[in-house]
């Protein structure tokens, strides 16, 4: 039987792949390693992109990854040539995006549970201008209501991964970092929000971080490892329109952090009562946070 030409390649094509760091690609990577190597390999311009990317899945290493996000968004796909953690996989669905929240805090060691949503933030591309006037009428109207969730979520029978498009923040408190091995085992660098920016991240919004009662815990398990005068700063920087630094504080407080630490965040004004969640069916205050709890919490 005559071998094709794309056959007789095939240990070229093979080696080129194996010799490339790039080892998660997208359609249009595979198009240009294909239009650049074509003559050396002597293919014909018939072998398209997709007969390419099938006689390597069929006869080679490349495997395929769909993630199947629901209309309005459209269904990303990504290639990658041998198994490939899928951290790494899904750190290319969108440009700088990072892991944050419940799953940055398990990265962390900050949650004891298993978390089966990923959680991926990425930035948008200006900074927001709001010039609303923020009021005590606005916000416990806002508050009144249920919180806004995205709908960018892409679920299989093997992951779930939720985008989250979050305010442009220059990317403040996002690191590289050295994953351990976990109960999954995976390892390697992940680029990730870190511990102050993660705290502040599941205090603004827990309902990606597995509710209050897991935030709590995950201010409880950083007691040795995060700088509250980092936090502070991070604080300053991030300029919520909100007072989220009541939030923050309730946390370090109901944690048990040194009470100089506290003072911190007592430094930041409070003009107003504020809520740790929305729309909260029975409530009690704290007055040192002028802060809204869910009773009993």
């Amino acid at each position: 039987m005559n071998k094709t030409r794309i056959q007789i390649a095939k240990s070229d094509i093979v080696k080129l792949f194996n010799e490339q760091p790039m080892k998660v690609l997208r359609h249009s990577d595979i198009a240009g390693i294909l239009t650049a190597n074509r003559e050396f390999w002597r293919l014909t311009q018939q072998t398209t992109t997709s007969d390419f990317i099938k006689f390597l899945m069929d006869s080679a290493s490349l495997l395929k990854v769909v993630f199947p996000f629901p209309k309005p968004y459209s269904p990303e796909v990504r290639y990658t040539w041998g198994q490939v953690d899928l951290n790494d996989v899904m750190l290319t669905l969108k440009p700088k995006c990072h892991f944050s929240h419940y799953t940055a805090m398990q990265i962390h060691g900050l949650t004891e549970q298993v978390p089966k949503t990923t959680y991926l933030n990425f930035e948008q591309p200006l900074p927001s201008n709001s010039t609303g006037e923020l009021t005590q009428k606005s916000i416990d109207a806002a508050f009144a209501r249920p919180v806004r969730m995205t709908k960018y979520i892409a679920e299989t029978d093997q992951f779930r991964v939720c985008l989250l498009n979050g305010r442009n923040t220059g990317y403040l408190g996002v690191d590289d970092y050295e994953r351990q091995a976990g109960a999954d085992q995976s390892t390697g660098i992940v680029r990730v929000t870190n511990i102050e920016r993660t705290l502040i991240d599941i205090a603004v919004r827990p309902i990606y971080s597995g509710g209050v009662f897991e935030v709590l815990k995950a201010y409880r398990l950083a007691k040795e490892k995060v700088s509250v005068n980092k936090m502070a700063a991070m604080l300053s920087q991030l300029k919520f329109i909100y007072p989220y630094h009541q939030v923050v504080g309730f946390y370090l407080d109901r944690a048990g952090y040194r009470p100089s630490l506290l003072e911190l965040l007592r430094q930041f004004p409070m003009e107003f009562d504020f809520y740790l969640e929305h729309r909260m069916k029975k409530k009690e205050y704290v007055k040192d946070w002028r802060l809204y709890i869910p009773e009993g919490f």
